[in-house]
């Protein structure tokens, strides 16, 4: 797996990497990961999907992190 690129964001850690005719968008917040896998076909390069990771799609993925840390916190409440 090849890391395309590290991107700055200030709510989420974000790398682009490319591997088996794929781009994969990796985020990271705290103890939590989204992976997004896109066809390398799908894109117009590197830049291709740099353009798909705009502020609208940012916000959908900093609201899942949220839904997913309640999840978690949630079924750790129920077995402690």
């Amino acid at each position: 797996m090849r890391v395309v690129a590290d991107i700055p964001n200030p709510h989420v850690k974000i790398t682009l990497h490319s591997y088996n005719g794929k781009y994969l968008i990796k985020l990271e917040k705290a103890n939590l990961e989204q992976i997004y896998k896109i066809e390398e076909t799908e894109v117009n390069g590197d830049e291709g999907v740099l353009e798909l990771i705009d502020d609208e799609f940012i916000e959908a993925v900093v609201n899942r992190f949220v839904d997913m840390r309640d999840a978690f916190v949630s079924t750790i409440r129920r077995h402690n």
